[in-house]
């Protein structure tokens, strides 16, 4: 049985320490935060757990496992650094840190200290995300072409990131567990129309080897909520659509072909498929509390789970270039 300390119980903590507390392999033994109002919650809500203000309570006690980070995103290169050094395994909420470099050294640490660390990307556990997973990985798509994403709401402004790093993040962690590659290259439009606030709305485009492109549009100044994906292969495409309650996937027998015109020796046109549409049942587990388990049994099994360190360093460094390109007006930013 694993034993947490959470460290921040504001928007994601009770959220976290609620499926923690759940799941089979988990318990949290300490709840840390440096507000009273959100330690009385806590207390209110878990009277057999200890809460208390000073995370470095957890850090000494020899009875926790792993330490969950979810603060601003601002605190978890030091967090998440204090935590390995002092022999836990990490938990850290989405993003990994604020810059590749910090991440860089947060990996190196959790090397050197043979520790593990999970990032929270959770949109990877979704059961949907999972099936078109699988479906990709059994060229069930054949060769991808793009995906193409809208990720917009009415609010919530963050106040320590810009919607790129709030909400395009999400796509980044889906595409790095679809595609077999990481982008070559990013580009980024960003704006900010609320005076005195970070950028609210972000299209972000990144290109990839063999012509594969990818685009997501994020905006917190939509006036509907809006979590949709199209993805498309030479075989077949997909629309996922998370919100929708029943058919988050739909599957079109559609697509593309160049064919040979025996009329004009040298002409090739492009020929249209279109099939039947296929809807697979998707499973309601919370997202959650599949990226919990999956959590709980590579820190137990010593194996790295799908969103470790390493994947949260290429998803910073590719939110770092895109937040770049922005501020350069939309330039091209080499990755590789």
């Amino acid at each position: 049985m694993l034993k947490y300390g959470v460290i921040g119980f504001g928007y994601w903590g009770p959220n976290l320490v609620r499926v923690l507390n759940t799941a089979e392999r988990s318990m949290v033994r300490y709840v840390c935060d440096a507000r009273d109002h959100r330690r009385e919650l806590a207390e209110r809500m878990y009277p057999t757990t200890k809460v208390v203000t000073d995370h470095r309570e957890l850090l000494a006690d020899p009875d926790v496992d792993v330490i969950a980070i979810a603060t601003p995103v601002s605190t978890h290169s030091q967090l998440a650094m204090e935590a390995l050094e002092a022999g836990k395994h990490v938990f850290v909420e989405k993003p990994l840190t604020a810059t590749s470099e910090e991440a860089r050294q947060v990996v190196e640490m959790a090397r050197a200290t043979n520790r593990t660390v999970f990032v929270d990307h959770t949109f990877v556990y979704t059961e949907a995300v999972r099936k078109i997973a699988d479906l990709i990985d059994n060229q069930e798509l054949g060769e991808l072409l793009y995906y193409d994403s809208t990720r917009v709401n009415l609010g919530l402004f963050q106040h320590d990131v810009n919607v790129i790093w709030d909400l395009v993040v999400h796509d980044l962690a889906i595409l790095d567990r679809i595609t077999l590659h990481p982008p070559t290259s990013v580009m980024a439009i960003a704006s900010s129309p609320i005076p005195n606030q970070h950028e609210s709305i972000a299209y972000v485009t990144l290109f990839y080897e063999k012509n594969f492109i990818a685009h997501v549009h994020a905006s917190w100044l939509s006036p509907v909520k809006i979590r949709q994906a199209l993805i498309g292969g030479t075989r077949r495409m997909i629309v996922y659509d998370d919100l929708e309650p029943s058919e988050k996937i739909k599957i079109y027998d559609k697509g593309v072909e160049l064919v040979h015109d025996p009329a004009e020796s040298y002409a090739l046109q492009v020929g249209y498929r279109s099939g039947d549409m296929v809807s697979p049942m998707i499973n309601p587990y919370e997202a959650l509390a599949n990226a919990v388990n999956h959590a709980n049994a590579s820190f137990l099994e010593g194996v790295q789970p799908i969103t470790n360190g390493d994947t949260g360093y290429q998803v910073v460094r590719i939110l770092e270039a895109a937040n770049q390109s922005a501020q350069q007006g939309g330039r091209r930013i080499d990755l590789t």
